[in-house]
């Protein structure tokens, strides 16, 4: 069953900082520079954090998942300019 994170991180380095956003690219929207909202089942979860943990340098840099529950986005706050991401659609062809 899919989750739905909240991922934050401060990274010190460019490139490792890169590749973090990256892989969390491929798994949900980015919603300000070091934080993403991420749909992810528990296996996929638990292989980003090896790799991300592989990445990062554990004296100097950081990296947050807090998990969301449903009733949590229904009870969402947005003012000025942010937005929440948009709920995905996607279709399947067999």
């Amino acid at each position: 069953m899919a989750l739905t994170v909240l991922v934050a991180y401060d990274v010190s380095e460019d490139s490792v900082r890169a590749r973090v956003a990256a892989l969390l690219q491929a798994w949900g929207d980015r919603l300000q520079r070091s934080v993403f909202i991420c749909t992810i089942d528990e296996d996929n979860l638990a292989a980003l954090l090896e790799k991300v943990t592989g990445l990062l340098d554990l004296d100097s840099d950081s990296f947050m998942v807090m998990r969301q529950c449903a009733d949590c986005w229904t009870k969402l706050e947005v003012r000025g300019q942010a937005s929440p991401a948009p709920e995905s659609v996607c279709w399947a062809v067999m």
